[in-house]
């Protein structure tokens, strides 16, 4: 199966999990994990309660050593060559902190003084990036939630990283801070190319911002998914759709080889039927062709946590 998304399916390879295992005391808490994450993509890290996904990312940036099998980033290895790649990760893990009685601009010009090669121009640009130019000059205490988390990932963005790891980006987080966030993250990958690791439980909001998304469950890989526009044009959908002429609209479409008709709803002019996602245009213009209205076409899809509780049978994520 491939497990690439058509945009980024070609793009150099930016992390790359290679059989990585924790065992602690006997157990494997992660088990032989293996996926990676391309330039500029944004993945989503799903799991049940206790499937490992804060091990891993703390294996992830070297917070915990890893038992077995290794990471590597920008080709550099955790296990062998920490320094360099960990040069290329920034890193929100749990919540962003800051001093408080500092201005937001005093607390990035902190980090600054830590790190090498870092100028004024750098500041501004991930600044801009995030949104927070006219907060620059207020102290921390007087930020919302969603400010402190964008400093946080200002921050994590000075040095110039090729993979953000955020965990749980959007906690706590009203609709509109959600909302802006989300915007913010899409700029940071297209704008950046900076590759992107969501750790979240809101599964409509992997949904709509990743690409991608990994699924574990007690330490292993479950599946790895293409989400939203990444849908591969090869794929079957099943569509339902309504006519001016159900009866004539039948008729065209059992011409068609590549349609299956699965039910046709004369009361409410609907034909449900399933077909390959690039023969949509096809589907269409015979209809037309043949004099036959179109007033909706709905695909009938599962969403993200209906499949996500398919694949773990149940368990809450969290």
């Amino acid at each position: 199966m491939n497990q690439l998304s058509m945009e980024h399916g070609n793009d150099p390879i930016v992390l790359q999990m290679n059989g990585v295992s924790k065992i602690i005391k006997g157990t494997s808490i992660v088990d032989k994990l293996s996926f990676d994450i391309r330039k500029g993509e944004i993945v989503g890290l799903l799991g049940p309660n206790g499937a490992g996904k804060t091990t891993t990312i703390r294996m992830m940036t070297g917070l915990i050593r890893m038992s077995e099998g290794d990471v590597i980033v920008q080709g550099r290895s955790i296990r062998n060559d920490f320094q360099a790649a960990i040069a290329n990760i920034g890193a929100i893990i749990e919540n962003p902190e800051f001093y408080p009685y500092m201005t937001g601009l005093d607390n990035l010009l902190q980090y600054q003084r830590m790190s090498e090669g870092l100028d004024q121009a750098r500041i501004d640009e991930v600044v801009s990036l995030v949104g927070l130019q006219e907060a620059m000059n207020k102290k921390v205490k007087a930020y919302s939630l969603g400010m402190r988390q964008r400093l946080g990932i200002a921050q994590a963005l000075l040095h110039r990283p090729k993979l953000l790891i955020l965990d749980e980006p959007t906690n706590g987080l009203d609709p509109a801070g959600i909302r802006e966030m989300r915007d913010y993250m899409r700029t940071i990958a297209e704008v950046e190319g900076i590759s992107i690791l969501i750790s979240s439980h809101m599964l409509a909001e992997i949904e709509q911002i990743c690409h991608r998304a990994v699924v574990i469950q007690n330490g292993k890989l479950v599946t790895v998914t293409k989400l939203g526009v990444e849908a591969d044009v090869m794929e079957e959908v099943t569509l339902t759709i309504r006519v001016n002429h159900p009866e004539k609209a039948n008729a065209i479409l059992k011409a068609m080889p590549a349609v299956t008709i699965f039910n046709i709803d004369i009361d409410r002019n609907e034909l449900t039927l399933s077909l390959k996602d690039d023969k949509v245009p096809d589907l269409v213009t015979e209809l037309a062709a043949g004099g036959v209205g179109i007033y909706r076409i709905t695909e009938n899809k599962q969403s993200l946590e209906e499949d996500f509780l398919k694949w773990t049978g149940g368990n809450r994520i969290a």
